[in-house]
């Protein structure tokens, strides 16, 4: 008999999504005239720009002709998304990329996780809590960590605990770690980083010889013009940090799946005798072995976000996720209900009424409000007693929505 990975049962929880979507799936089986509403996972409902469409279609068509007719394309992504890439998401904020440091994929979830292939199980890792849970998860399943504590937190990791009284940012950690997980805006909470606050953690990523592994999904949400969209906005971050994007967010590619990492040719990493070897070289290695790149149409597609009418209605799209948001965090707060974010994020972090346990207060809405968000808890210890509602809906059911809540707590 095959021997498992016995990581895996290291996990001694579901992943929190399908736990969530068991929980409705109970619900609505036992009451199926309840229409119910749902804020909790991020999946966006808006309908992709017309240019993107438009992109896509002609991608398509591409394919039924000889003359235009695409194969296996380059593992890495094609050069013209590449360069639409780099000259709008990165050299307007004065980032200088090359090609070769510009990975497209299906997905920041998967390079997230996949990440882990190119640095040894000895690293020690840092991690937010509460964090999203892949970062958490997926170095529990390679083996990096022992098993769990009461608390919910694995054997060698270190936990920086993002608090009310520090902004939901994490501090600077007291001892040497060698990969830190950096997500801002954040995700469960919504909060942002300044620049002050991200040149601390490269100056401490220098110091120590640590990689910054820095999930910027949500960066096309920040609406303060001092905020950084991107790490290597800050002096030496290329020499100490890898940077995830997505267009699953950002343009609402959360089913057609497109995404991009960069991995900047002069950030190094250390073999077992001491020499240095870039880390871009192993991760353009990881990704010529094990990926196939993304289909051609869908990075026409993800080309076209960045022209000037593809760009203008996405920006539309965003902002009407961002008025979702202000009504979800104004409406509560109106109610007395205590929330953070939801300003150059998509999400609202709220305190639970009552003290109630994260799923206590979960169970309340789906039950009685008929209303899905995501028990904070599920995002790490210090999540408990804190709640997330994503602003991803469609206006009417957000109103709707917010209208419930209010009429349950009153």
């Amino acid at each position: 008999m095959a021997r498992i990975n016995d990581n895996y049962l290291k996990l001694k929880a579901g992943y929190l999504f399908p736990e969530i979507g068991r929980r409705i799936k109970n619900f609505t089986e036992a009451n199926p005239e309840a229409k119910v509403i749902r804020l909790g996972i991020g999946d966006v409902t808006r309908p992709l720009a017309p240019a993107v469409i438009e992109a896509f279609h002609r991608g398509i068509d591409d394919l039924t002709k000889v003359e235009s007719f695409m194969g296996y394309g380059p593992e890495q992504g094609y050069d013209w998304l590449i360069d639409t890439i780099i000259d709008n998401c990165f050299a307007p904020r004065g980032v200088q990329l090359k090609r070769s440091e510009v990975f497209v994929s299906d997905g920041s979830k998967c390079d997230c996780g996949n990440i882990l292939d190119i640095f040894d199980l000895g690293n020690r890792v840092a991690i937010g809590d509460p964090v999203y849970p892949v970062y958490n998860d997926t170095n529990v399943m390679v083996g990096r960590t022992g098993e769990a504590d009461e608390q919910g937190h694995y054997e060698g990791v270190v936990y920086i605990p993002c608090t009310e009284e520090n902004n939901f940012t994490p501090p600077i950690p007291a001892e040497k770690v060698d990969l830190i997980y950096l997500c801002f805006p954040n995700n469960p909470t919504g909060a942002v980083a300044g620049k002050e606050q991200l040149q601390q953690w490269v100056d401490y990523a220098l110091a120590n010889q640590a990689v910054i592994l820095f999930d910027a999904a949500y960066e096309a949400f920040i609406t303060d013009p001092a905020i950084p969209h991107s790490i290597y906005e800050i002096p030496g971050a290329e020499k100490c940090a890898i940077e995830f994007r997505s267009f699953s967010k950002t343009a609402g590619f959360t089913g057609v799946r497109c995404a991009f990492t960069v991995v900047p040719e002069a950030l190094m990493g250390k073999t077992a005798d001491g020499r240095e070897v870039a880390l871009n070289g192993l991760w353009n290695r990881r990704q010529a072995t094990k990926f196939n790149g993304v289909s051609y149409p869908v990075q026409r597609a993800a080309q076209a976000v960045y022209s000037p009418e593809g760009w203008r209605q996405n920006q539309e799209i965003i902002a009407y996720y961002l008025e979702n948001a202000r009504l979800i965090r104004e409406g509560l707060q109106a109610a007395g209900v205590t929330c953070f974010g939801g300003t150059n994020a998509p999400y609202i972090w709220l305190k639970t009424p009552g003290g109630s346990s994260s799923w206590d207060f979960f169970d309340r809405l789906l039950n009685e409000c008929h209303v899905v968000g995501t028990p904070g808890s599920g995002f790490g210890p210090a999540g408990e007693g804190y709640f997330r509602l994503s602003a991803f809906g469609q206006r009417e059911n957000v109103e709707e929505a917010v209208a419930r809540i209010r009429k349950n707590l009153a």
